[in-house]
């Protein structure tokens, strides 16, 4: 897939949280350079000026920090008057933070927590009047493997994006009736800044983990700019996925997310198979 085969945007009006870096700038410039209209929205908008030197006519660039309810209902109502609706809502701001269960202080993960989750809820929230309104239109969740696999030294991450996932799904029953979408995207590891800049360590550690959670710090430290992925074709996966006719509800994105997700699956009906009895005998005897 490259850029050429990116479906063409011209007119449709995408909104993007987490903009300034990752998968959220690049998919900024690839929608703008396929024609598409887009409010680019950061908590430092000022890294995103440079696109309004070539894209003054389609893009709004707005401050916008998620864990802000006034923040974020200005960014609506500042997007709603330049554009006059949204087609597509991206939340994709969020970040993760590494460490044992025990490893990781509350300081540590509830800001991750009020990013990952309350953040995506209050932006979505704000914009289901509109969506319901127009009975049309997508919004997609950035979520992770990480949302369908739980990994040592990651389990408050995990916890945040499996809320996504599961957020996402009621949403999608909620919404398909009335002609909106909802995809949730599940990445492996891409060669963003995930495991540079936006990752973060527990400041405690113990020794205990080493062998479990310890090898998640090691690979956190050591990894970055070493990823699989490529983001480019991540976004411009998103894309054609969005602009489908039946826009999917999971996408898993990367060779290595699938293998694990496969696999998953494949345990996971194993481990029903053997515990099928003991499942079914949970119920009432049949006719009582």
């Amino acid at each position: 897939m490259t850029s050429a085969s990116s479906p063409s945007q011209k007119g449709k009006v995408w909104f993007i949280t987490g903009a300034s870096t990752g998968f959220g700038r690049l998919l900024a410039e690839q929608l703008l350079a396929d024609g598409a209209n887009v409010i680019a929205t950061a908590r430092k908008p000022e890294q995103l000026t440079d696109l309004t030197t070539k894209y003054a006519a389609n893009v709004q660039i707005l401050p916008l920090d998620v864990t802000s309810q006034s923040q974020i209902d200005a960014a609506v109502k500042d997007a709603l008057a330049r554009f006059g609706h949204v087609d597509v809502l991206v939340n994709n701001a969020g970040y993760g933070v590494n460490g044992a269960i025990e490893e990781v202080s509350a300081d540590e993960f509830m800001p991750m927590f009020n990013t990952n989750v309350f953040g995506l809820i209050a932006v979505t929230k704000a914009f289901l009047p509109q969506f319901r309104a127009r009975r049309s239109g997508n919004i997609v969740n950035l979520s992770s493997i990480g949302g369908l696999i739980g990994m040592p030294g990651w389990g408050y991450y995990n916890a945040t994006k499996f809320a996504v996932e599961g957020l996402s799904m009621a949403l999608a029953g909620e919404l398909e009736p009335l002609g909106v979408h909802v995809t949730v995207v599940e990445p492996g590891a891409f060669r963003t800044d995930f495991l540079g800049r936006s990752g973060q360590e527990a400041a405690v550690v113990i020794s205990d983990y080493t062998p479990t959670a310890g090898l998640a710090r090691q690979y956190l430290q050591t990894q970055s700019g070493k990823q699989p992925g490529n983001p480019q074709r991540a976004v411009e996966a998103i894309i054609v996925a969005v602009s489908a006719p039946k826009p999917p509800k999971h996408l898993v994105l990367g060779k290595t997310a699938l293998k694990r997700w496969k696999t998953r699956l494949a345990e996971w009906e194993t481990e029903l198979a053997e515990w099928e009895s003991t499942t079914v005998g949970a119920d009432f005897p049949e006719g009582q």
